[in-house]
């Protein structure tokens, strides 16, 4: 039944009245959306909406896909729960998907309920192995809100705290177009940033844990290094016996296009030691984990267990879901389709002030705004970007250094005319918000 928008206005208020402050809502009149169907969703007042976000990556296929909805209601109409104290044949059928196609020998994964506790429990792997604390991170980047993965976020919005338990070293190379080696060619700024790492560890006391980093900054706004900067630290980081984990929460399962892991654009030397994913794997049921060499993985010495980590539920939805996206190619329809929307946006972006950069691979596009006529990050721009493309149909979302970035990933099945329209609501959305900032 459509509600009144009396209706938003009082689930918001009751939200305030019960939710904290912090927790984040897009949009003046925030939305409460009731169903979806492929890349599409509906929301309280009937309005029907392009999805271009999925749920912050989230819906990586489609929503109400019918291979995931089914496997979710018959694993739920035999047991929904059970725990990791008893076998879970589910969990192991998952697992075992998921060691052949990570890349890395004699894998063993360790199932979470998101991406904040897979980074956690890589961060805890790593520092065991290691007997450190120390861990190296990229500027600008996000890894999660726990109080650990916090103590490693190098975006300033998102880290609340400098207290941590952990002692975090940032390194250059996250953010190709700015910075101090931004005006370098690949070559000369990959070895910019190796350099800047080698003197990092020189001052170092005792060794480093583990280097983590995102292939593509998600939170960051979709910003990602030369291809081969992260084989070239990793030559570095295997010198001295540190670990790398590659946080594959967004970049995971094809989404980039010309890969099915993130990592696989740095790959001259191999796999990563500990890879974490999350989000998409589950279209929308709550997933996560870490895949780590056994060596590794069984470094912990006390007893573990996880509650809801694979759950009967989501680990038959994971695999319908990841044996849709396989069967379908949608790592192929990522690149093509992806590599279409990229270059749109660059054909009908060019020539507005507004739009410094738009970058991306695959279904991971950001698109960097300024102050037309400056260099000066514009966060005002993409809120206002965000409110105009609602008002036309299209659903979004933000990011990057002072939330002045959009971000744009759409459900991996996004079709060609889709993509087609979306690039046009966008585009009818900067002009709008131009016109705000900059009246002619």
């Amino acid at each position: 039944m459509t509600q009144h928008p009396q209706d938003a206005a009082s689930l918001h208020a009751r939200h305030q009245a019960v939710l904290p402050s912090w927790l984040s809502l897009y949009y003046e009149r925030p939305l409460e959306l009731t169903h979806g169907e492929g890349r599409h969703v509906w929301d309280a007042e009937g309005n029907r909406y392009l999805d271009f976000f999925g749920g912050i990556l989230t819906t990586m296929t489609a929503h109400a896909l019918p291979e995931v909805t089914k496997a979710v209601s018959e694993q739920a109409g035999r047991i929904i729960h059970t725990s990791t104290l008893y076998l879970s044949r589910p969990m192991v059928d998952l697992a075992e998907r998921i060691v052949a196609l990570s890349g890395i020998p004699d894998a063993r994964v360790f199932f979470t309920t998101s991406g904040t506790e897979a980074n956690d429990a890589a961060l805890l792997l790593a520092t065991t192995h290691r007997r450190s604390n120390q861990v190296l991170a990229m500027r600008n980047s996000y890894h999660g809100r726990s109080f650990s993965t916090v103590g490693i976020t190098g975006n300033q919005s998102w880290s609340p705290t400098s207290l941590s338990p952990l002692q975090t070293l940032y390194v250059h190379g996250g953010v190709r177009t700015r910075g101090p080696y931004a005006e370098l060619g690949d070559r000369d700024y990959i070895a910019a940033c190796v350099a800047d790492l080698e003197d990092m560890l020189q001052q170092t006391a005792g060794g480093v844990a583990a280097l983590i980093a995102e292939p593509v900054q998600g939170v960051g706004g979709f910003t990602m290094p030369p291809d081969g900067l992260y084989a070239a630290f990793r030559e570095v980081l295997a010198r001295h016996g540190i670990l790398w984990i590659s946080d594959e929460v967004q970049t995971g399962w094809g989404r980039t296009g010309d890969h099915f892991w993130g990592w696989q654009a740095h790959a001259d030397n191999g796999p990563p030691d500990l890879l974490t994913f999350a989000k998409g794997i589950g279209n929308g049921m709550a997933i996560g984990g870490v895949v780590a060499r056994a060596e590794v993985m069984n470094s912990l010495t006390a007893n573990s267990i996880s509650t809801f980590g694979g759950s009967p539920v989501t680990m038959a939805a994971g695999l319908a879901n990841l044996n849709y996206l396989l069967e379908h190619d949608l790592q192929g329809n990522a690149r093509r389709v992806g590599g279409l929307l990229i270059e749109r946006l660059r054909a009908v972006t060019a020539g507005l002030g507004l739009v410094r950069e738009v970058r991306g691979r695959g279904l991971m596009i950001g698109v960097e705004l300024v102050r037309p006529g400056t260099d000066e990050r514009a966060p005002e721009a993409a809120s206002l970007v965000l409110e105009a493309a609602r008002e036309r149909g299209l659903l979004i979302g933000k990011g990057g250094q002072g939330g002045a970035s959009l971000r744009i990933a759409p459900p991996m099945t996004l079709t060609i005319a889709e993509a087609e329209e979306g690039a046009e609501l966008l585009a009818d959305a900067l002009q709008a918000a131009q016109g705000v900032l900059a009246p002619s």
